[in-house]
């Protein structure tokens, strides 16, 4: 994506670009609009697409090049949209401030993420025995465990009814990117305290601006 004028402090619907015509927009939209009442993004970016897509192999992806995102994409195959969804602008967020803060990925080293990294290690692991070494290291990555931390607590503190039953009901079926609420809630808060200690909080929009 192009990058235009000095990074500055802005909502998420300005970096995002929804696929209107598609039947995920709706879901689309209640996902982004949590995750922007939550936070704002320091950025130079054009909007990022998001684009659905059919595939069963995976229910998302961040696509980037050259340290630039080129697109998110989500699968309507799968009954988790919303939570994909924010798993994948997870990355971009991550993505975004690790290009800003000189890293490739701020989560895995920034000292900003140093209190999250250390309340994410106390979580047990969701991989079930006998998953291979390389999918159980990619798993467990730094940016892979921020991605699932960013999108159950964007959910979790979302004032959206329909956002709380979708995670109800994925929380129903042990989904394998999700923990139990009382054990996750000490991360959530961690989550937000970097969000917080960065500067991007909505309610400290108007002092960080």
């Amino acid at each position: 994506m192009a990058r235009r004028g000095d990074p500055r402090l802005r909502r998420l619907p300005e970096l995002l670009r929804l696929p209107r015509r598609s039947p995920l927009h709706a879901e689309l939209a209640r996902a982004l609009a949590a995750a922007d009442a939550l936070h704002l993004l320091r950025s130079d970016l054009d909007p990022v697409p998001v684009r659905p897509t059919a595939t069963t192999s995976q229910s998302g992806a961040y696509r980037l090049r050259d340290g630039d995102p080129i697109d998110l994409r989500i699968s309507r195959r799968h009954n988790r949209v919303a939570l994909s969804f924010l798993h994948e602008l997870g990355h971009l967020v991550d993505h975004q401030l690790g290009h800003e803060l000189g890293s490739a990925w701020a989560s895995g080293s920034h000292e900003a993420f140093g209190e999250w990294r250390e309340a994410a290690a106390a979580l047990p692991s969701r991989l079930p025995d006998g998953v291979g070494r390389s999918r159980r290291r990619y798993f467990h990555s730094a940016k892979e465990v921020w991605a699932r931390n960013y999108a159950q607590t964007v959910l979790a503190r979302s004032a959206d009814p329909w956002l709380h039953a979708h995670l109800g009901r994925l929380l129903d079926t042990d989904d394998v990117f999700l923990w139990p609420p009382r054990e996750f809630e000490p991360v959530a808060e961690a989550v937000v305290s970097t969000l917080d200690r960065l500067g991007l909080l909505r309610s400290g929009e108007l002092r960080a601006a």
